[in-house]
């Protein structure tokens, strides 16, 4: 019920507006001195602002593919033919019978040494044939250019200068396990042309070979030397 009534008429003037007014307050007053629940609307809004309100997307995102590695040379080595296996195989005994006898005897024979390192040029001077085999025919990967060609003479070149030097059988042992480090570097990784299962092949013949010379090297310093240094000549 309201305490004070009011009218109103179409021509009202201003002062019966402002008693309008005046008489509204009075009427309503709990309802303008009522404080109204805003304060927590600050606290809704801080807790709600942080929700992520765009639309979600379901497509699956696309796995990037890694590469394939692609597998070491050597483990290619199974798939060498029986043939090449097997003779390469042979063709490491001139390598690592000399120390093997040696530190049989307990003794340095410097004319298996010269045997041994004079089978190393050799073997030098066939990989540069090698070379030259597989560039000539027709249809080969490798073309016949100038650095295919050239490049095939550096191992005839190292083992050259193994016997020019060979009176000083460790330096020409050096000589030769320096060519065929170069030959090989040359193989892998400047003319990447040879079948993966000859460059496996190459890797464990290269490695037998450089370390039966570097065994003949340190049996010199360890046992005593005994015999000629060359074949046919006295002692």
């Amino acid at each position: 019920m309201l305490k004070y009534s009011f009218s109103v008429g179409l021509g009202a003037s201003r002062i019966e507006t402002l008693s309008l007014k005046t008489c509204l307050q009075q009427n309503f007053s709990p309802l303008f001195l009522r404080r109204w629940p805003f304060s927590s609307f600050p606290v809704c809004v801080s807790k709600i602002q942080y929700y992520h309100t765009s639309p979600c997307s379901f497509k699956k995102k696309k796995q990037e593919v890694l590469p394939v590695r692609p597998s070491k040379t050597i483990t290619y080595l199974p798939d060498s033919p029986k043939p090449a296996l097997y003779v390469s195989l042979v063709g490491l005994i001139p390598f690592f019978a000399p120390p093997l006898v040696m530190v049989m005897t307990k003794t340095y024979i410097p004319v298996l040494a010269f045997t041994q390192m004079a089978y190393g040029a050799s073997f030098l001077a066939f990989l540069g044939g090698i070379r030259w085999g597989f560039v000539l025919p027709e249809g080969s990967p490798a073309k016949p250019d100038f650095l295919n060609l050239a490049s095939s003479t550096a191992p005839v070149v190292f083992a050259w200068t193994a016997f020019l030097i060979s009176e000083s059988i460790n330096e020409a042992i050096v000589t030769v396990i320096i060519g065929l480090g170069i030959a090989l570097h040359i193989e892998l990784f400047l003319l990447p042309h040879y079948p993966n299962w000859f460059k496996a092949l190459r890797i464990v013949v290269t490695l037998v070979a450089l370390l039966s010379f570097v065994l003949t090297l340190l049996l010199k310093d360890i046992y005593p030397e005994k015999g000629p240094k060359r074949p046919g000549q006295v002692e």
